[in-house]
């Protein structure tokens, strides 16, 4: 097909420059068109001696005069059967005066004397063609407008497996189910089973949706439909319906196949919400997926995946039983599955032999499965811009690095005073997060800026934890407020490099009132309900369900949370102010400083959090306890003196 319309188009573009030439010839052989004179005029001109020679072309009765020094050139015409030579001996001309030349009359001439007149021709010819392909195109586009535009890949070459998906393995048992119905159907129907008619896969972006659905399909072995959700909707009324109607068409022809609808919000939000009424577009296309979901045949085996990270706006409709059965969470992994991911990341890249996986895998909670595939690509990178054959663990850390906060900008000019505060600032926030029970140990303090940051202070936590308590809280809140306060002791000024851990103190405290119930005052309930438009489908404003007075006391228990902490903050900070000074040289001298660096600045182990069990504190409260635990500390702490400013 695509050879005959390059045939087509080639022999049509063919025909206009072979006109296009035709045409040039016929102009630039009447360039400068010559007059006909009499043979009178000519002997007069040859006893002038103005004449340059006579050109007589064979068989023809035109003789072409050209003269000298003049490019004009005049015509003029024998009588019959009278040559040239007695012609001008009539008009008293002698013929030894001038030079006569005779041209032969070759097949070339009679070709292009033809073509003269046939390629004009041809060239209409031409254009007429053009136009009416043209035509039969806009017709076919305006007939084929409402035909699908899935992507269709054949499943006789998988390049995607289950393999390939890692860090997902209960979701893989779920869709393990829908391959085994593709390859063997006879198994389920011989007990009377009812495959799901569709599998929704819910999860936050880049936790692998897409690549799940490609898996499930290089499995089973079968066609795979790829559209988006987007791709259904146009301006036009019905397009979109009919794009369905065509997409299950071609399922219906190609089964057992996979239908994957990508981002399904984009037409399957709830209908009559819309300011559009029940007439919009966009329900008219979710109707006929409804319609096309349910009116399946028994033994049609086509299944739809889909994916959406906002299940909460589908319509009620297309997730009950019968369409949608099953919705598989595709979450953030944990340590194993980012360990799995990684692994087949790193697959066939050279690692060098202090890169391990493991410690990878603790230093990146709360990755998702796209974000460590580019860490491991950003590795990658890094080494081969430094020209190493192999990736190293400086490598890693620092995509770790890039990935959370971007890459470093060295270049950037700061004065002294502004490196001290910010080395100030960022030790006030490693000091209260290693001197607090229930923050999260540091990992690494940096005062190198990166995107927007003039340096940061990273903590990670010991195990991946789902829950959160009061106690977390705080402290991170104290935490978050430790550089504002450090600022204040040391320099007895503010500046505005604590703007961003205020605002994230301050929503948190929100959060903790108005959300998860963390108020003694207001008690266990939810303050404040979103609200969501329509056509954005964002949380873009908070609808008041409270009085003023309740408004009130949550601004205040607001303002008490953030105090209590500011306060535990600073006294952590006075007391231990030769800490502080010791961590900011460190920082001012290497710029970035591990958390098992500012470790060993302390003589005493990190403070241990306070768990609370059915039996009581589980913790030891007394003093003389936590000595007696302190002096049995198999390896005592090596104490290191702060580097000179």
């Amino acid at each position: 097909m695509t050879d005959n319309k390059w045939l087509r188009n080639g022999f049509v573009w063919i025909i206009l420059i072979i006109a296009v030439v035709a045409l040039w010839f016929t102009f630039m052989s009447n360039d400068g068109e010559s007059r006909t004179i009499s043979l009178r005029d000519v002997a007069s001109a040859v006893n002038q001696g103005r004449v340059d020679r006579l050109e007589l072309t064979e068989g023809s009765n035109e003789i072409r005069v050209h003269y000298k020094n003049s490019e004009e050139t005049d015509t003029a015409r024998l009588p019959d059967n009278v040559t040239i030579y007695e012609a001008l001996e009539t008009n008293g001309a002698n013929p030894s005066q001038v030079e006569i030349s005779i041209r032969n009359s070759s097949q070339w001439g009679a070709w292009l004397g033809a073509m003269t007149f046939i390629l004009p021709t041809l060239f209409l010819i031409g254009i007429v063609i053009f136009m009416m392909r043209q035509a039969q195109g806009s017709n076919n586009q305006a007939i084929s407008f409402g035909k699908s535009r899935a992507r269709m890949f054949t499943g006789n070459k998988p390049t995607v497996t289950f393999a390939d998906v890692a860090g997902v393995d209960e979701a893989k048992e779920e869709l393990a189910e829908v391959v085994e119905f593709l390859k063997y159907p006879e198994k389920f129907s011989a007990l009377g089973a009812r495959i799901p008619r569709g599998v929704l896969l819910v999860g936050p972006p880049g936790t692998g949706k897409t690549l799940l659905s490609r898996a499930v399909a290089g499995e089973a072995g079968v066609p795979f439909f790829s559209i988006s959700g987007s791709e259904f909707v146009e301006m036009f009324v019905g397009v979109g319906a009919s794009r369905v109607r065509d997409l299950f068409d071609q399922a219906k022809r190609n089964a057992p196949c996979i239908v994957f609808v990508d981002e399904i919000d984009a037409v399957g939000r709830q209908r009559g919400a819309g300011l559009g009424g029940s007439h919009d577009e966009r329900e008219q296309t979710l109707n006929q997926i409804l319609v096309e979901m349910d009116g399946f045949d028994s033994g049609t085996n086509i299944i739809v995946v889909a994916a959406t990270n906002r299940p909460d706006v589908l319509d009620p409709a297309l997730l009950r039983p019968g369409r949608f059965d099953r919705q598989v969470i595709l979450d953030r992994p944990d340590i194993n599955g980012r360990l799995a991911v990684l692994q087949v990341h790193t697959r066939g890249k050279p690692l060098e032999e202090d890169v391990t996986l493991e410690h990878l895998a603790r230093q990146t909670p709360g990755f998702s499965g796209a974000d460590l595939e580019n860490l491991v690509n950003e590795a990658a990178i890094l080494a081969a811009r430094r020209n190493k054959k192999t990736i190293g663990r400086n490598e890693m850390d620092e995509a770790i690095d890039r990935v959370i906060a971007g890459p470093q900008r060295k270049s950037r000019v700061i004065s002294d005073r502004e490196k001290l505060v910010t080395a100030y600032h960022e030790a006030g926030h490693a000091l209260v997060a290693r001197m607090l029970p229930n923050s999260d140990p540091v990992h690494k303090v940096s005062i190198v800026a990166r995107g927007m940051m003039g340096g940061y202070t990273r903590v990670l936590p010991d195990e991946d934890r789902f829950l959160w308590t009061k106690a977390q809280f705080e402290d991170m809140i104290a935490v978050a407020m430790a550089g504002h306060i450090t600022e204040d002791l040391v320099f007895n000024e503010i500046s505005t490099g604590a703007s961003n851990d205020i605002e994230r103190a301050t929503s948190l405290a929100r959060r903790m009132v108005t959300e998860y119930g963390m108020s003694k005052t207001l008690g266990p309930l939810a303050f404040g309900r979103k609200e969501e438009l329509v056509f954005l489908g964002r949380e873009i404003s908070e609808q008041r369900n409270y009085s003023d007075e309740i408004a009130f006391k949550i601004d205040t228990e607001i303002r008490q949370i953030v105090e209590t902490a500011y306060e535990r903050a600073r006294a952590v900070i006075v007391e231990h102010r030769d800490k502080l000074d010791a961590i900011a040289y460190l920082l001012i001298e290497r710029e970035t400083v591990e958390g098992a660096e500012v470790e060993e600045l302390f003589d005493s182990p990190r403070p241990e959090p306070v768990l609370v069990g059915p039996m009581g504190n589980q913790k030891a409260s007394n003093e003389s306890e936590r000595a007696e635990r302190r002096d049995s500390s198999p390896t005592p702490r090596l104490r290191v003196q702060p580097a000179s400013g």
